[in-house]
């Protein structure tokens, strides 16, 4: 990677080199093309909203469950050992029964006769350590329940996790650009944590309240039917309660996480967008929007926390109106000898078991739901359309490549109905440097993006050295490649490690010689540790043009046999640019290389310039003759140096 070597047609250059700004020259050009008047490049959509409310919730239970494959184990062995914990609780109280009735007659037996009543093991004391044994069993069953439930959730979060990153190296560049980034990686965190919440407490809660409820209620019955038809009424009433309840709740869980968008939105716009604000005196405009959305969520918020809060003491009042009632009768039953004094605070017991999972029946709805809804996010990001897989046959690249690149009546849409490139064709020899220019959103960096397959093409075709690229596979044509972005990338790391990302086993002598040949050696021995400096939080350290050189480096280390430069200096100053074209010329020697640049000075030794517009070329040649041709390009060039 010497310094030699000039390029073969350099312009002389200005002293002040002004952004590209020609409207009248964009006129031209869209007048000049077959395409409709206006026809921008693919834009993102806004984010969908998230709704707490699954749209089938039984399909995105099944599909957990089929997810669950080789763990459903452990919810059957939870499932048992459920059954056993509620059994064992209810059975104790079923036991105290008999308990207490022993007890209060050997007491009653000792006052007859004027004794004190002393516990011992033929005298109640064997009963009592029974009792203490069967909650210990409880107890015993729920926390190995617990742990079961715990390890299956945990399990499946890990199974969706691995599986949500196995398809993001299977999603098109289009997914991306159809989404914001945030909402991807909330799919892997907050709504995987959220159904591993819900699996773990709701689920268990669910299956334990159910069960806790139905053998209560049970139990009840064979206690007294007439009681047992009084608690029924007041839990219809308590569930009629508890479904207006769970409407409303999740109409002010919907608002308010609304609300919390906006808020988020505002304060993110205020924060990236300061420097704006406050240049034209918007600040108090700024706080005022911000107070108005912060505002609106408390109001929000407000609501639906009492909502939330309210619903336990209603459900709780309820039932407390139902054990009044009770009392009343099973104190007439009691005293008419109906029921024993045991029977009597057993019955109690079981009303207390059978009220509280009404209580709770609102909150654990709302999270079940809320909990299927994030489910069913997840299993649409893992039902996105995925690039096409490799041939079966492969062809392999020429090796060693030589890099003739063609395409041939190239077709190309980011929607069927909207065609960008509609008969692209053309031919890039090895060696030779192409460059790409043209107004923003001409399909410059689409043509690249098809090169590289980021994209698949609607038709005709894109060969390299005479091979069909979409018959590769496309880690091999890929690796043909060496990239540079405009938005230089780096990752948390070593700045070696940075430098290195595409050759993962160079040596340090070569990522030096990397950074020498880029012009950042000198910048690199200045950091803290030097190669072993830690670039995290996306390098903010290091300056925007400092970070593009590291990028160059990187391609430099790869030795590709092609080049994509896409607007690779535009974030470095013109003294450090005119370092990184005499060093890129150097790289680009010998390699076929492709350059987009809005700044013509670092084209025009271009052997082949392409001029783009709604994504067809207008025009090709060389500097020289497309200057001689007072095209498009003749215009764009007097534009930047009149």
């Amino acid at each position: 990677m010497s310094n030699e070597g000039e390029p073969k047609r350099r312009a002389p250059e200005p002293e002040e080199e002004p952004e590209y700004q020609a409207p009248e020259f964009e006129g031209k050009l869209k007048r000049r093309a077959s395409e409709p008047e206006e026809e921008p490049e693919y834009q993102a959509p806004e984010p969908e909203e998230e709704l707490e409310v699954p749209a089938n919730a039984v399909a995105t239970a099944v599909r957990i469950w089929n997810a669950a494959a080789g763990q459903r184990w452990r919810f059957v062995l939870m499932s048992i050992f459920a059954v056993s914990y509620v059994t064992l609780q209810l059975g104790a109280v079923s036991y105290s029964a008999a308990l207490v009735d022993l007890l209060w007659g050997n007491i009653q037996e000792c006052f007859a006769h004027g004794e004190s009543y002393v516990v011992a093991f033929e005298n109640g004391g064997t009963e009592i350590l029974t009792f203490f044994g069967l909650w210990t069993l409880s107890w015993a069953f729920y926390t190995v329940n617990s742990f079961i439930m715990a390890s299956f959730a945990e399990r499946l979060n890990l199974k969706l996790r691995e599986q949500i990153a196995a398809k993001l190296e299977r999603l098109p560049l289009a997914y991306f650009d159809r989404h914001q980034p945030g909402e991807t990686i909330s799919r892997a965190t907050n709504d995987l944590d959220k159904v591993s919440e819900v699996l773990q407490r709701g689920l268990m809660q669910v299956v334990n309240s159910g069960l806790t409820f139905l053998l209560a209620v049970i139990l009840m019955f064979s206690v007294s039917v007439k009681l047992a038809l009084v608690f029924t009424a007041f839990a219809s009433v308590a569930l009629l309660v508890t479904r207006f309840f769970a409407m409303h709740t999740l109409t002010a869980t919907a608002s308010r996480q609304a609300s919390l968008g906006k808020l988020t939105g505002c304060v993110e716009q205020a924060y990236s967008g300061r420097a704006v604000i406050k240049a034209f005196g918007r600040d108090e405009a700024s706080v005022a929007e911000i107070g108005k959305a912060a505002q609106e969520l408390a109001t929000a918020s407000a609501f639906s926390d009492f909502l939330t809060q309210s619903v336990g003491p209603t459900i709780r009042f309820v039932m407390r109106l139902s054990q009044v009632v009770i009392a009343f009768l099973a104190g007439q039953m009691l005293l008419a000898g109906g029921l024993t004094v045991g029977v009597f605070q057993a019955f109690f017991q079981y009303l207390n078991h059978a009220s509280e999972p009404l209580t709770q029946a609102s909150l654990t709805v709302n999270m079940l739901q809320g909990a299927l809804a994030a489910a069913e996010r997840v299993f649409r990001l893992l039902d996105e359309e995925e690039v096409e897989a490799d041939p079966a046959n492969p062809v392999e690249p020429a090796q060693p490549a030589e890099g003739r690149i063609a395409f041939e009546h190239v077709r190309f849409g980011y929607t069927p109905e909207n065609p960008l490139m509609r008969d692209v064709s053309l031919v890039a020899e090895p060696g030779q440097k192409i460059a790409i220019v043209g107004a923003t959103g001409a399909g410059k960096t689409t043509l690249v993006n098809l090169l590289m397959r980021f994209y698949e093409v609607d038709g005709g075709h894109i060969t390299l050295d005479g091979r069909d690229t979409r018959k590769m596979r496309a880690r091999d044509l890929r690796q043909q490649f060496g990239m540079v972005l405009q938005d230089a990338w780096l990752f948390e790391g070593t700045v070696a490690e940075n430098i290195a990302y595409g050759c993962p086993g160079a040596t340090r002598e070569e990522v030096i010689a990397a950074a020498k040949a880029a012009h950042v050696d000198f910048f690199i021995r200045t950091l803290p540790d030097g190669y072993d400096t830690v670039l995290a939080g996306d390098a903010e350290a290091v300056s925007a043009g400092q970070r593009q050189l590291f990028t160059i480096a990187r391609a430099m280390l790869r030795d590709p046999a092609i080049l994509i430069l896409d607007e690779a200096t535009s974030s470095v100053d013109t003294r450090t640019e005119q370092a990184i074209v005499h060093a890129m010329e150097n790289l680009m020697a010998g390699r076929t290389s492709f350059v987009i640049a809005h700044r013509l000075s670092t084209v025009v030794d271009a052997d082949l310039i392409l001029v783009m517009d709604h994504g067809n070329i207008i025009e090709q040649g060389s500097h020289e003759e497309l200057l001689a041709r007072g095209g498009a390009y003749a215009e764009l060039y007097q534009s930047q140096f009149a």
